[in-house]
């Protein structure tokens, strides 16, 4: 039998394919415990968690299983926590007072999570009016119905100095106000809280996958917040952002959503000398669940792709609903 050599390929990628170690060996993007920050929302006024009917196996918790979240977090090795507060429906009104209240239920559950882990455990929060205004917008409005920008960065300076006061380590702006970052900075720094870091929600599009998120923080919004998220349509818009966010102060910066935004996400990573979050947000939790639910997808390679995918992207930490699941897998 004659053999023609050199008809076959010489360099064989697959060769590093062909174990499941040497895949492990070979991996170019690898996730840690580490990487992972976990959202988690805490409601007041309730004494048994209340499950989010969108995003099965996420809870509004109550002070105390929020407790038991955050050390079930720390001890799987996740870095952070990103608390949200979902005040009584009462206690809203057009200016969001109960975010600045000390003894509002964010403030509150800082408080809470900082007493059961000290700093072993990255305390952030959201900072934002949407949770605590009645018509559910990020800011205050005008006399037309508007958000008013600059009436909203006064509000902003309170929310996070009571959140500093409440021991927070990190605060993350998040409703796209122009100028947030360089107001907040300055208000923690002349109320003696120069060591917060802030995390600019830089690239924070206005998009359908937020879905299962209002119900999860009670929102009363009506409407659309398109005036300040961003177009899924532009990416310029998010460049100019970003640098208008590190001008003012940004210690950090994230892109919102995730997987929808891949690109805009690499661009940041690789412009950017500060560590980049994304946010793995509840439309895409929702979806995998729901995938998975209905036998569509593998569940658990499903979560571990979209999760690597964001980390090849360049992200440094990723805050999603599983990250406590999955830093125990990890």
């Amino acid at each position: 039998m004659s053999t023609t050599y050199g008809t076959f390929p010489g360099s064989r990628p697959r060769r590093l394919r062909t174990t499941p170690a040497m895949r492990r060996m070979v991996a170019e993007t690898r996730l840690h415990p580490a990487d992972l920050i976990l959202p988690a929302f805490v409601r007041e006024g309730v004494s048994t968690p209340v499950p989010i009917s969108a995003m099965p196996g996420v809870v509004q918790h109550t002070r105390d299983t929020l407790r038991k979240a955050a050390v079930e977090a720390l001890e799987a090795g996740v870095s952070g926590i990103m608390l949200f507060g979902v005040p009584e429906d009462a206690k809203k009104d057009a200016a969001g007072t109960a975010g600045t209240d000390p003894d509002g239920i964010l403030q509150v559950a800082i408080r809470d999570v900082k007493a059961e882990v000290g700093d072993d455990l990255v305390i952030m929060s959201d900072l934002c009016l949407d949770e605590y205004t009645d018509h559910g917008h990020c800011g205050v409005l005008d006399a037309a119905g508007r958000v008013d920008n600059d009436a909203t960065l006064e509000r902003y300076a309170e929310m996070a100095q009571v959140q500093a006061d409440a021991g927070v380590h990190i605060v993350g702006p998040s409703g796209m106000m122009d100028g947030q970052v360089g107001v907040i900075r300055d208000a923690l720094d002349q109320t003696g809280h120069e060591d917060v870091s802030i995390l600019a929600y830089t690239a924070k599009y206005a998009s359908a996958f937020y879905g299962p998120f209002r119900e999860a923080v009670g929102s009363s919004l009506q409407g659309d917040r398109k005036t300040y998220q961003q177009d899924p349509a532009n990416t310029r818009e998010s460049m100019r952002e970003l640098a208008l966010d590190l001008a003012e102060g940004a210690d950090m910066v994230m892109v919102k959503p995730a997987l929808p935004y891949l690109d805009i996400l690499a661009k940041v990573a690789e412009a950017v000398d500060v560590p980049v979050a994304a946010y793995q947000i509840s439309g895409e939790y929702a979806m995998v669940e729901a995938a998975a639910a209905n036998g569509w997808i593998d569940r658990d390679r499903a979560i571990m792709e979209t999760l690597t995918g964001i980390k090849r992207a360049g992200a440094n930490m990723i805050l999603t609903y599983w990250a406590t699941e999955v830093a125990r897998q990890l």
